[in-house]
């Protein structure tokens, strides 16, 4: 037994098998709107191929420079090393970084906007969505846009009749000899400007700027109009709120525009009359932010847990290769030029406080020098010990050293505030040197006091000359540092552009396109399957009740019998049915569907009060009159005698399809206007007689319910075999269920995919609240499709 049970426990559970079906219809919805999805994917790469065409590329240039981490190569060394102090020469880990804020200052990108004219735009104008491609590609102008059509040589000089008919004797005498062409047509006549094609740049026509300033700041920014005039001339116009024209010039001329505040002077115009370019000047801050914002540095090689190497890849992207050359090759040198100004601005900085000091250093020596002499020449000379000599060469030293770091001090101080490390250590140098000078003078407060004197000047002397030989030193050395200085700053590469754009990536947008396209169609038909509530297999009526008796697949014969008609107002269609199928193709599957019903029907009519069968639906549309015209008629070809009758004397077409009118039938009966004989008529097809809707009366219910109804399905019941009843929408009207009430036997007709099973379930609880049974259901319309395989199919199949 346990072999039995791991078997049974292996069956899915019936939400399993719920689960299953629904995937299985996901699928095959997406297989029956295959072509649906491939032709909208397909649909989408031609477009994203044109827009990538139509698009205008975005080119990259790189170039490379090097930020060395030292400041000079001079040949006496580091700058900082000759006014004798290391502390100068900073901290080098930070130095690329700063480099890089350096170079993408307004600073350096200002003087590149100056250098090559950033501010200055020149755009021709151009077609809508092909311009640009029109110009990248080169396309020249077509003769018939240059402005004028030239007619010369595309007429004849005279017009004349073939000989045959200038020799007939009809012909009046004055169409027997030749017309000359009027001179009009034998010029050039002006060309319209249809959709800007004139006025449109085309490819090969350029325009070159020689000078164009801007002093008006109200015109900066403003969109001026140049547009090519006759052997040489152009005009120019203010585009915008405030339309103007501000005049003509020649090409090559300077010329002043709007009182002098345009100064303009066009260098080349290759280009037809009529042709127009755009030409705005930008502030100089907005074209430094513009070129800011397409300029990238980035150092190569460096990461958080290494050193800096000093590399920086400069990148510049924009439309046009050769402007992104010339601007990132402007940038480095901009960059490289700044950089050695920078380095020697410290040497010129020395320098010019040297040549400050430099003229009272030389007076104090000079004053110095004269009192020494003048004293001695009072006291008639005066002799200095080796004591006193060791004292004033002590002096002498500590002065000398003293002045260096006033020096320092004096330069220290435009660098750094008084609290800084460096600044504090020279202090404290400054106050030992002044504290060891103090104690030399009192030790020459205990010399005699005619040496005291003399001391003190020779000391003055000493110094004086020490300190003044030690500036003229170091003039010369900075004067040698400023001409060997070439800043810490070099180009290693020049700026290349790239062949290949970086945008638009036309393989990816293509492919990227062509999936989203692709997935989007298949969410499209995923979701309108999702919404889609109508019947799609006859177990879902079988659920809630209702006997399938038949499941009728669509036949492509009977479409060919539609024909579409305009309603007497004109805004609108109707289409309706002309034939027959049973009679046209009679090998159709559908109608060995019908055949099935026949058979189903003989049974279940054998319990039936009467042979009356109303076919109805809930909603129009759905095929109740196919099915009811054509039951019929498989009937009739049976052997049984069967009226089809058309009770819906509303928009009833059974004669339509019948090659019949509508006036003449049912209503007319009912009224009293046509007896028995008169509306029953022949169709064709021997066995099957119909009766029409009639005109349509204002009540038709009321009709239905009166006695004469019931006497007219009396006779034509013991008339006829079988009585067919198509009847109007039971949802829509009642008259369904009037009839129903006369019928012994009651189908429900339901469309595949169209009427949901709440539908139908509404239409027969209406039905029932009438009094009617309805005795089963036949589901119309069938189609083969992957999404409802897992369904029923047996009516596929057929008999060859």
């Amino acid at each position: 037994m346990q072999p039995w049970v791991t078997q049974m426990s292996a069956k899915p559970t019936p939400s399993q098998k719920s689960k299953e079906a629904d995937l299985r219809r996901l699928a095959g919805l997406l297989i029956d709107h295959k072509w649906a999805i491939l032709g909208f994917a397909l649909l989408c790469t031609l477009g994203s191929l044109v827009f990538a065409l139509l698009t205008t590329p975005i080119y990259q240039g790189d170039a490379l420079v090097q930020v060395e981490q030292r400041s000079s190569v001079s040949p006496l060394g580091d700058l900082a090393n000759i006014m004798g102090d290391s502390s100068l020469q900073g901290d080098s880990s930070n130095s690329t970084a700063a480099e890089v804020q350096i170079l993408k200052s307004r600073m350096v990108l200002g003087q590149v906007v100056d250098r090559i004219g950033l501010d200055t735009l020149v755009q021709p104008k151009r077609l809508p969505l092909v311009g640009g491609f029109i110009q990248r590609h080169e396309i020249p102008r077509p003769g018939i846009l240059t402005g004028r059509l030239e007619l010369t040589g595309w007429l004849p000089d005279t017009l004349a009749l073939p000989e045959p008919l200038r020799e007939s004797e009809m012909l009046p005498a004055m169409l027997k000899g030749s017309i000359g062409i009027p001179d009009i047509f034998k010029g050039s006549i002006p060309v319209p400007d249809v959709l800007g094609g004139r006025s449109s740049v085309w490819g090969g026509e350029h325009l070159r700027i020689g000078l164009f300033e801007v002093t008006d700041q109200r015109l900066l920014g403003q969109p001026l109009t140049l547009k090519a005039g006759d052997e040489g001339d152009y005009s120019l116009t203010l585009d915008g709120e405030s339309y103007q024209k501000l005049g003509s010039a020649r090409v090559g001329e300077l010329a002043n525009f709007a009182n002098g505040a345009i100064r303009l002077r066009v260098a080349e115009l290759q280009a037809p009359e009529g042709a127009e370019f755009i030409l705005i000047k930008r502030s100089r801050l907005q074209a430094i932010r513009d070129l800011a914002a397409r300029l990238s540095v980035s150092e190569k090689g460096g990461s958080s847990g290494r050193s800096s190497t000093g590399i920086l890849r400069l990148s510049l992207v924009g439309p046009n290769p050769e402007a992104i050359r010339r601007s990132l090759d402007a940038v480095a040198e901009t960059f490289l030029t700044q950089n050695v100004e920078r380095q020697s601005a410290e040497a010129e900085q020395s320098l010019a406080f040297l040549n400050e000091q430099a003229p009272k250093l030389r007076d104090n020596l000079a004053a110095a020098e004269e009192s020494l002499n003048r004293y001695r020449v009072e006291q008639d000379s005066v002799d200095l010990n080796s004591e006193a000599q060791a004292v004033i060469q002590q002096f002498v030293e500590l002065d000398s050293r003293l002045s260096e770091l006033e020096f320092q001090e004096a330069e220290m101080a435009q660098r750094y505030t008084s609290s800084h490390p460096t600044y504090q250590a020279l202090l404290r140098q400054k106050r030992q040197l002044q504290a060891r000078r103090a104690e030399l003078d009192e030790r020459v407060d205990q010399l005699p006091e005619a040496q005291q004197e003399v001391v003190r000047r020779t000391r003055d002397v000493e110094v004086n000359q020490a300190i003044y030989v030690s500036m003229l030193n170091k003039m010369q050395e900075l004067q040698v540092a400023r001409a060997g200085t070439v800043g810490n700053v070099r180009i290693i590469d020049d700026a290349v552009v790239a062949e290949q754009p970086i945008q638009p990536r036309k393989p990816l947008i293509v492919a990227l396109a062509t999936v989203l396209g692709g997935l989007f169609m298949s969410g499209v038909v995923l979701v309108r399957g999702l919404l889609n509530t109508g019947i799609e297999a006859p177990d879902e009526l079988e659920e809630v009740g209702l006997a399938v008796y038949a499941t009728i697949p669509l036949s492509d014969e009977q479409t060919k019998l539609i024909k579409r008609f305009k309603q007497r107002s004109g805004r609108s269609s109707r289409e309706l049915v002309h034939g027959v199928l049973a009679e046209r193709a009679p090998t159709d599957t559908s109608m060995e569907a019908l055949r099935g019903l026949r058979t189903s029907l003989h049974f279940a009519m054998l319990d039936a009060s009467d042979n009356r069968l109303m076919i109805t639906g809930p909603s129009p549309g759905i095929g109740k009159s196919f099915v009811a015209l054509n039951l019929g008629a498989v009937c009739a070809q049976a052997g049984q005698r069967v009226l089809v009758v058309d009770a819906d004397m509303r928009k009833g077409h059974l004669h339509t399809a019948l090659g019949g009118k509508s006036d003449g039938g049912l209503s007319e009966l009912l009224s009293g206007r046509r007896d028995l004989i008169g509306v029953i008529r022949p169709s064709g097809i021997p066995g099957l007689d119909y009766v029409a809707r009639g005109i349509a009366p204002p009540n038709p219910s009321e009709l239905l319910m009166n006695e004469e109804f019931t006497l007219f399905l009396m006779k034509v019941s013991d008339r006829y075999d079988l009585v067919i009843i198509d009847t109007p929408p039971t949802l829509a009207v009642t008259d369904a269920a009037l009839i129903g009430a006369q019928c012994g036997t009651t189908l429900m007709v339901a469309r595949y995919q169209v009427n949901p099973v709440r539908e139908v379930q509404l239409a027969r609880r209406r039905l029932e609240n009438g009094g009617v049974t309805v005795k089963g259901a036949v589901l119309n319309a069938m189609e083969r499709k992957a999404a409802t395989s897992y369904s029923y199919g047996y009516y596929q199949y057929a008999y060859t």
